[in-house]
């Protein structure tokens, strides 16, 4: 027990570390070094495992001591347990809702991938979500700030949504047609009043590999690769989606589809509260807007209901989930790709290199140069993939560039190929295809490209 608080410790005393790094001026020197590096097998860094199955996203980090594997499996029983209605005779693990998306981490993040809307309108969302919001960028009154679809017995869901699709036609740039499609979400059965005014965004769950590593990268990192007002000239004007943490302290996000969450802890406690409806010492309030009585009066313990050495050990395990060596970078079409990937101005957000610092939360994610293909900024992506839809300082048109490692490896582990931030597109060419904004000029190279340097970026993609 005791080392499992010890851990929790460490991993506090370095989230504030992280967060309060000196600021520096940040130049563009920082990024034309990251981009001069060489990409390697090791996309992890040292935390890298040689994995290619079913569960490769699954495993603790290779340069772990082996003391960690004891928590981490732990971890890993936190994430996967589903929680049970309260009172039950599993009492370290009921308190589910009493309104809820899933009852376990695992249930949208399976084998710690990336989940997918519905086969077709009208099928439950298993692996994602809908967020709201009122006009104003406030939580709904009576919903609060996501729809809720499942409740425990004697409480209702908050509602359903459904997702169809229109159809939008295109061409390459050599006449090769293509179809893109276009979600539209709406609600069924609302227990609380019409959504119809609110904004909505569709999310799927994402990956939860290497993000230890992303927490890692000091805050000088992400200075040096904003340009807020585009002082280079070259149409990218990445930037931070700046928070106030709960000591009231100016904070960068790095974690949601909008950057919009600081930190691992608050991540996990946020999801486990709005996702499962399992409070936590950090989010130790029932999801349960007022209009909501039912809600409100379901029977619940007064403690939070995940221990703290419970998510002590969940905060290990998310921390260093190991992200899978990179495959068949030698091919000469997939080293092709790359050197397209970089001409067509795809590494402009999607940095293939950063480094994480001396203040880790835990060791074996400290000094590591790695490859996750992001640079934690916000950028402006155009009105096609824009859900209007505000989240702290982002706006509605602007996403945090997707970390892209793993990418090859989701096919196998999750079963499909659906990505973006609503899992609209099929498979990579596609979500290249609804790039606008800011990555306008990157997606007009792809599309105009010949079909042999299409093809060369895609293996490269899915070389990762």
């Amino acid at each position: 027990m005791r080392r499992v608080l010890l851990a929790a410790a460490v991993l506090v005393a370095a989230v504030a570390a992280a967060t309060t790094l000196a600021t520096g001026s940040g130049t563009s020197d920082l990024r034309a070094a990251l981009l001069a590096m060489p990409l390697t097998r090791q996309l992890g860094g040292d935390t890298t495992r040689v994995i290619m199955s079913d569960d490769s996203f699954t495993f603790l980090a290779s340069n772990a001591p082996a003391k960690r594997q004891r928590v981490f499996d732990f971890g890993n029983r936190v994430f996967n347990t589903k929680w049970a209605q309260y009172p039950s005779s599993t009492t370290s693990f009921d308190g589910l809702g009493p309104t809820f998306n899933r009852n376990s981490c695992s249930g949208c993040h399976v084998r710690d991938g990336r989940g997918r809307p519905p086969d077709k309108p009208g099928d439950p969302m298993e692996s994602m979500l809908v967020r709201l919001s009122a006009p104003d960028g406030s939580p709904l009154p009576a919903y609060g700030d996501q729809l809720e679809d499942r409740a425990i017995l004697a409480v209702k869901p908050e509602g359903r949504a459904i997702i169809d699709y229109q159809q939008i036609a295109g061409t390459y740039g050599d006449g090769t047609p293509y179809t893109l499609l276009d979600p539209h979400v709406h609600f069924v059965d609302t227990a609380f009043g019409s959504l119809d005014d609110a904004l909505v965004s569709a999310r799927v769950a994402p990956a939860v590999i290497g993000l230890g590593l992303l927490e890692a990268v000091p805050l000088s990192t992400l200075q040096a690769l904003a340009d807020p007002d585009d002082a280079d000239g070259d149409g990218i004007s990445g930037r931070i989606n700046w928070l106030t943490d709960a000591q009231g302290n100016r904070v960068p996000g790095r974690f949601g589809w909008k950057a919009n969450v600081a930190t691992l802890a608050d991540q996990s406690a946020v999801a486990a509260v709005e996702d499962i409806g399992i409070t936590t010492a950090m989010q130790p309030h029932q999801n349960c807007p007022p209009v909501q009585q039912a809600c409100r009066d379901a029977p619940a313990q007064a403690d939070p209901e995940m221990k703290d050495s419970f998510f002590a050990r969940l905060l290990v395990y998310v921390h260093t989930l190991a992200v899978p060596e990179a495959r068949s970078l030698d091919r000469p079409e997939v080293r092709r790709g790359e050197q397209l990937f970089r001409r067509f101005g795809c590494a402009a957000c999607h940095m293939p290199t950063l480094q994480s610092g001396p203040e880790a939360a835990l060791p074996e994610l400290a000094n590591q140069t790695f490859h996750p293909f992001t640079d934690l900024l916000i950028h402006d992506m155009g009105e096609g993939l824009a859900d209007h839809r505000p989240d702290r300082s982002a706006s509605g048109r602007e996403w945090r560039t997707a970390p892209l490692w793993g990418l090859g490896l989701i096919l196998r582990v999750n079963g499909h190929d659906r990505l973006l931030h609503d899992g609209r597109a099929r498979g990579p060419a596609e979500a290249i295809l609804w790039h606008g904004g800011e990555a306008e000029k990157a997606r007009e190279a792809f599309r105009t490209a010949p079909a042999d340097e299409r093809a060369a970026l895609i293996a490269f993609l899915n070389a990762l």
